[in-house]
């Protein structure tokens, strides 16, 4: 049995080894300083196969640091209130099913929903802060679940302990719930973060625009990397385009990476510091 989990483990480290290898070795070569400081342009046939992926590279970190704004607050504090205050009632379990089911809800589902609401129906129209509402909608239950898992590995002792001491039940969860369960919190926020910077779908529908440069403003369209990419696999001129393909999804492959670094770090300090 052990031999059969074993190579379980190294078939999925092996598929992606393959993966990232086979985007770094032909997205590398694509890198250079022009790649990443300038925008895309079109070539004699309209294919914007030209040029680099600065905006549409800004775009992303835009759209990412949007979703942590919105996304984080709503999500940490509606966890909270849910396993702190409400703890295993009904209506509590009630409420987890509703975010259960919603983690499994595919990503143009989230983008129909931002089409409706926030597009037409709010009249936000075609813009950045439509996208990245859509985009926060859907990673909002990942982070929910996640701070609960944290939240609820806290030993009930310890807030025992800080009430019989005299605080007060949100100070029992600033000062003892929170920093304790922070490690499994940033995890989950970070990855959360990750999926909601490679998601097309959502985009694609919400604000996301072929010729957008970089949005001087929240209600302005953009340009993202994978929008980029799929904009790459779509021209008839693959010889090109699909050398800027690559190296754009190289890039957004190591982005990805470094967030889910970040959170292995982070996790790491704060376990370190916090050990009951």
């Amino acid at each position: 049995m052990f031999g059969l989990f074993r190579t379980c483990a190294l078939i999925v480290v092996l598929a992606l080894v393959v993966i990232i290898g086979y985007v770094f070795i032909n997205g590398i070569g694509k890198w250079s300083v022009n790649f990443f400081t300038q925008d895309p342009r079109p070539d004699l046939h309209g294919a914007l196969v030209l040029g680099g992926i600065f905006s549409p590279l800004i775009g992303t970190l835009m759209l990412m640091l949007l979703v942590l704004v919105i996304a984080i607050p709503v999500g940490v504090l509606g966890a909270l209130f849910l396993v702190e205050y409400w703890g295993s009632s009904r209506t509590s379990r009630a409420w987890w099913i509703v975010v259960n089911n919603l983690a499994g809800v595919p990503s143009i589902v989230w983008g129909l929903l931002g089409v409706a609401l926030l597009v037409y129906y709010l009249q936000f129209g075609l813009s950045l802060i439509a996208a990245a509402i859509t985009l926060s909608l859907l990673v909002l239950p990942l982070i929910m679940v996640a701070t609960k898992e944290a939240v609820e590995a806290v030993p009930s002792s310890l807030r025992e302990a800080s009430i019989s001491l005299g605080a007060t039940k949100w100070q029992t969860i600033r000062h003892h719930v929170l920093p304790y369960s922070a490690s499994g919190i940033l995890t989950g926020i970070i990855l959360s973060l990750a999926r909601a910077g490679g998601e097309t779908a959502p985009i694609l529908v919400t604000g996301v625009a072929v010729n957008a440069g970089i949005p001087g403003s929240l209600s302005d369209q953009f340009q993202a990397l994978p929008y980029y990419i799929y904009l790459m696999t779509q021209t008839t001129n693959r010889t090109q385009a699909y050398g800027m393909a690559y190296g754009a999804a190289l890039v957004l492959i190591l982005l990805i990476i470094g967030l889910s670094l970040t959170a292995i770090i982070l996790r790491a300090r704060y376990r370190e510091k916090y050990r009951w």
